[in-house]
């Protein structure tokens, strides 16, 4: 790679050096995750908004990948986190054995999926509930597809197979607040949170019992906590499907959290069809371990591609942050 001319960049968006890792099951509408990747003097730093983000809601996710790279993360208050095995909108065989070799006592469901009826739902959550066991807790997401009546009969129907909480059954915070309203299962806000001031709307508007947090779309991991503290709500943290790196910071938030009363949503390489590490970030008897991620260089080599379109992306939104 050519080297950059201006020294001031070589760990910023001009050094960055893009990827593409297919996906093995479908996932937001995309079958291929793609990012950039940027070195600093803290370690490496992951950029990923997915494709419909604008320069202004990037400028958050550049300045988490430039956290990572150039600050570090605060320090732990655990050395492991406990996390979900999450299941995409499959048949009940491959759910089944998703979760058997998943290792985790908890798994994320996908539901709602658009093409599907409710009964491939409910066959679904049986079967992760057959294969984690009694004991085990199951979580469904519905990435907000749902209306109102139509999440309250499938709540109270998936019930049966005793949730821990629901995901987004609805896509505003009004619709939220009915559902919480009617149904004992607790509701978590994922999709209505993206923004630092959006938990705070969530709880003003008693429309959540948990809030999931993504350490890219707020900002970073320092970002994110004060989030997480202005909220007050408990907190899942999530990932955006991202390589090792982007997962590190995650963990980093996610251990970093004065309290963490579930399981997080970062055992998620398993979705990546490869990853720009040898030593990926994967669940260890349902724990991710806290630390970071050096990248390897024929892994990374092996899904680069051309970076000057993230590139362009970053510098897009460092400007539009500079404007804002």
């Amino acid at each position: 790679m050519t080297p950059s001319p201006d020294p001031a960049a070589e760990t910023g968006p001009g050094a960055g050096r893009a990827f593409a890792i297919g996906l093995r099951n479908r996932f937001r509408g995309i079958t291929v995750r793609e990012g950039m990747l940027v070195r600093g003097p803290a370690g490496w730093g992951e950029f990923s908004p997915f494709a419909e983000y604008g320069p202004r809601e990037c400028a958050r996710w550049w300045a988490a990948c430039h956290e990572a790279a150039h600050r570090g993360w605060p320090a732990p208050v655990r050395d492991r986190v406990a996390v979900n095995v999450t299941v995409p909108a499959v048949d009940p065989g491959r759910a089944h054995a998703i979760v058997a070799a998943g290792g985790c006592a908890t798994a994320k469901v996908k539901v709602a999926e658009r093409g599907q009826d409710p009964a491939e739902d409910l066959a679904r959550v049986e079967a992760v509930r057959d294969a984690i066991g009694p004991s085990g807790k199951v979580r469904v997401d519905a990435n907000g597809a749902w209306d109102v009546d139509t999440a309250v009969r499938m709540v109270r129907a998936l019930d049966r197979y005793g949730l821990e909480y629901v995901e987004q059954p609805c896509a505003t915070l009004d619709e939220l607040a009915e559902v919480r309203r009617r149904v004992d299962v607790p509701v978590a806000a994922d999709e209505s949170v993206r923004r630092a001031e959006d938990p705070l709307k969530v709880r003003a508007a008693d429309a959540a019992d948990i809030v999931v947090l993504k350490v890219q779309p707020l900002g970073g991991v320092r970002a994110a906590l004060r989030v997480a503290e202005a909220c007050g709500l408990p907190v899942v943290v999530s990932s955006a499907v991202e390589t090792s790196v982007g997962l590190a910071a995650g963990v980093a938030l996610a251990a970093a959290l004065p309290e963490l009363p579930y399981a997080c949503g970062l055992a998620t390489m398993q979705m990546l069809t490869a990853d720009v590490t040898a030593d990926p970030l994967l669940p260890e008897d349902g724990y991710l371990p806290v630390r970071a991620v050096e990248v390897d260089e024929e892994r990374l080599r092996a899904v680069e591609t051309e970076p000057g379109p993230w590139r362009a992306r970053a510098e897009a939104a460092i400007a539009a942050d500079r404007r804002d």
